[in-house]
């Protein structure tokens, strides 16, 4: 393969075949972070929920194990190999989770809904992506350095595995795996069997792609000629640089990230075709419009924030269980309760 095709784009088809997973996830397994929050805070339902935990589970047990197997060198992803900011995880966290409220999607669950023909989530996809790269290097970019510094730390990786061997010594591979297939158990207990088979298996999927990305990318970087950063699916700072590739991309290579972007897209298609969901939908809303706009403002920044969306925090993090991880996703359900009863119950006082 590393005859007929750059580094880069390799790394981007491993990108996107995750990303295809994702997408068909999406619209088969109504895998969803806002659709989730939703049916548990008033729905009276936590089978999507539960689908998370099986997916976060199935992420950590796959991640580990392929660490122990030496497919992936774990202290090399972004998430371990930079400090742990807690105030920066808990107001991107909720900064995320409020917008991902008022704009009803996070940036992934936009491109699925775009994939399907909604032209609405394609505003928020564009507000996403430039409202991270304005965080992340443009006109916000050193105030956020300045109130939210991170420091490399090639030394002390700062995940919850390894800092349980470091106090403990009880092995780093063996605790990972061990926490996520207590998160795993716990996600699939106390249901009907029958009623968790689709969750069960949608959950698998998600977990399984958010692994492929850190052995894909970490096995090229190995074959190839190029340095490539063991990478995993986030959706945030990457909508940007989709948009960024779309326009330059005769003097800009194709990434991983572009890649994952993609493949969400063309999953979320086909998943609506084979559903028969796909239709045309525009907004007619003005201040439907308006609220979606500032929501995806707020995604955008808020996550560039975190270091990392619903998903990029949510489950690459917790895959190789950063720290920032627990801590981010507990702030984007607050901010995201809060956005919602903002919008469903408009804080009127009980009677």
């Amino acid at each position: 393969m590393t005859a007929y095709f750059s580094d880069a784009v390799l790394v981007a088809m491993v990108g996107a075949a995750g990303g295809l997973l994702l997408g068909l996830a999406a619209r088969f397994g109504r895998f969803c972070t806002l659709g989730a929050l939703e049916d548990f805070f008033y729905g009276g339902s936590a089978l999507r929920l539960r689908m998370w935990g099986i997916a976060i589970g199935v992420a950590i047990v796959s991640s580990f194990g392929a660490a122990a197997l030496g497919l992936i060198d774990l202290s090399t992803t972004a998430y371990l190999s930079q400090s742990l900011n807690i105030p920066a995880s808990i107001i991107g966290g909720l900064m995320f989770g409020y917008g991902m409220a008022l704009a009803g999607n996070c940036g992934f669950g936009a491109l699925a809904r775009l994939g399907g023909g909604d032209l609405r989530s394609f505003v928020i996809v564009l507000v996403i992506g430039l409202s991270a790269y304005i965080a992340m290097s443009g006109p916000l970019a050193q105030l956020r350095v300045t109130a939210f510094p991170h420091y490399p730390v090639p030394d002390a990786p700062a995940g919850i595995a390894h800092w349980i061997n470091s106090t403990f010594g009880a092995g780093t591979y063996l605790t990972g795996m061990m926490i996520g297939g207590l998160i795993l158990a716990g996600s699939i207990t106390s249901r009907n069997l029958q009623e968790m088979r689709k969750p069960l298996f949608w959950g698998a999927v998600v977990g399984i792609a958010i692994t492929s990305g850190w052995v894909g990318s970490t096995h090229i970087d190995r074959i190839g000629f190029e340095a490539i950063s063991a990478a995993s699916h986030t959706f945030s700072a990457p909508l940007g640089e989709t948009m960024l590739y779309a326009m330059t991309a005769s003097a800009r290579s194709v990434s991983f990230g572009v890649g994952s972007v993609f493949g969400v897209l063309i999953g979320a298609f086909i998943g609506s075709l084979f559903k028969g969901h796909f239709r045309w939908e525009a907004c007619d809303d003005p201040r439907e419009l308006r609220r979606q706009i500032l929501g995806g403002a707020l995604l955008g920044i808020g996550a560039v924030i975190a270091m990392g969306c619903s998903v990029g925090q949510g489950l690459s993090a917790f895959s190789v269980l950063a720290m920032s991880a627990p801590i981010t996703l507990c702030a984007i359900v607050v901010g995201a309760y809060v956005g919602l009863r903002q919008l469903i119950e408009g804080f009127a006082s009980p009677s």
